[in-house]
């Protein structure tokens, strides 16, 4: 499951999230730019993608005993893309998850009169985003393992991107099948999660609607939030998800927005940290090598990128989200070691029951005003 949030512009903020932007546009370009996955024979693309479609399904059954999660419910098969098929579900995502519903058509008016044309406008301001949104997208395309997207089909859909797989695999030197099925029970938790708690989807959707509403304030309301979160980075002081690029866009944001953004860092940090928890939970009882698997993915999370990954990494919250797997992890970790398992999932229950910030970092305030 992914997400990213939008540069916002002066005055009225992000007003129609998305709205404006060429999805089929950026598919075109984020397909044409994404770079060749690793060189392989037909016959081994072939083999790794009906292993990870047989992963899984293999790894349902586990996740749900761990988690006590969907039972009964069915178990749709997932899908297995390549960088540009995961690019072009990608944008069916985005634009059904950002995109407001169609408004009246556009009208061009330019009668040769040099009245101005609004539609057009749009159109070619749509294009020159779907661009940028794409290119964006083919440098993403490389670091996707795996996503759950709960927002298209019937049950959701579950990708698995099989070059890239294959790509982290042998760079890591694991065994190729066990390191099929680790990524599968961290993708199919996902699904479980949502699919336990259907909720969840309206949430992340009304969260996004909320950072696309206009709100007109004065720019030095704006400018004012950006100087207090610069005197907070010099004075050390702020979580780990207010760093890089992400923190200065979220201090620019009004208070709706900024709290919009709060409530989807807190429940991506849950659900990061529950899939990784169930992931090791479950890892030794089917994957033999889990033990090695994890320590050379964990080194490969820490190593440091070139410059121009670093500046991407920023731009794009990477490590933002780094963050919130250690987080969530350790939260997850504690509540389940103090409570059990059982009592846990009283966090599926509703928005009034996901963890808040300051819960996330002392998981004893969550049990106390969850669980009593």
């Amino acid at each position: 499951m992914r997400m990213s949030l939008e540069e916002p512009g002066a005055g009225p903020q992000n007003a129609n999230l998305g709205a404006d932007i060429d999805w089929a546009v950026a598919a075109k370009v984020g397909a044409r730019l994404a770079p060749a996955g690793p060189k392989t024979t037909a016959y081994t693309l072939e083999k790794a993608n009906v292993e990870l479609l047989a992963a899984a399904v293999l790894a349902e059954g586990p996740v749900r005993e761990v988690t006590g999660l969907a039972d009964g419910l069915p178990v749709p098969a997932a899908q297995v893309v390549d960088r540009p098929g995961w690019i072009g579900a990608a944008t069916q995502s985005m634009r059904s998850m950002l995109s407001p519903p169609k408004a009246e058509a556009d009208t061009d008016t330019d009668t040769g009169t040099g009245t101005e044309r609004p539609g057009l406008v749009r159109r070619v301001g749509g294009q020159a985003s779907g661009a940028q949104a794409g290119a964006v997208l083919a440098f993403l395309s490389t670091a996707i393992l795996g996503q759950y997207d709960p927002f298209t089909g019937e049950h959701g859909t579950l990708l698995l991107v099989t070059p890239n797989i294959i790509a982290v695999e042998r760079a890591l030197r694991v065994r190729p099948g066990d390191f099929r099925l680790w990524v599968c029970l961290h993708e199919v938790t996902h699904r479980v999660q949502f699919s336990s708690a259907p909720w969840l989807a309206d949430y992340m959707k009304e969260s996004v609607d909320l950072l696309g509403e206009e709100v007109d304030e004065p720019m030095s309301a704006i400018a004012g939030r950006l100087s207090a979160e610069v005197r907070r980075r010099r004075a050390g002081d702020g979580a780990p998800e207010s760093a890089g690029i992400l923190g200065l866009l979220t201090a620019t944001q009004a208070a709706p927005q900024r709290e919009a953004i709060e409530r989807l860092l807190m429940l991506g940090t849950l659900l990061e940290g529950h899939a990784d928890h169930v992931m090791d939970s479950v890892g030794p009882k089917v994957v033999p090598t889990v033990a090695s698997i994890r320590r050379a993915f964990d080194g490969r999370r820490q190593r440091n990128p070139n410059p121009v990954q670093r500046i991407m990494r920023a731009l794009l919250g990477v490590d933002a989200k780094m963050a919130q797997y250690v987080r969530g992890k350790a939260f997850v970790d504690e509540v389940v070691g103090t409570v059990g398992m059982t009592e846990f999932n009283a966090i599926w229950t509703g928005p009034e029951t996901l963890p808040r910030s300051a819960e996330i970092e002392q998981p004893r305030l969550w049990i106390d005003r969850v669980l009593g």
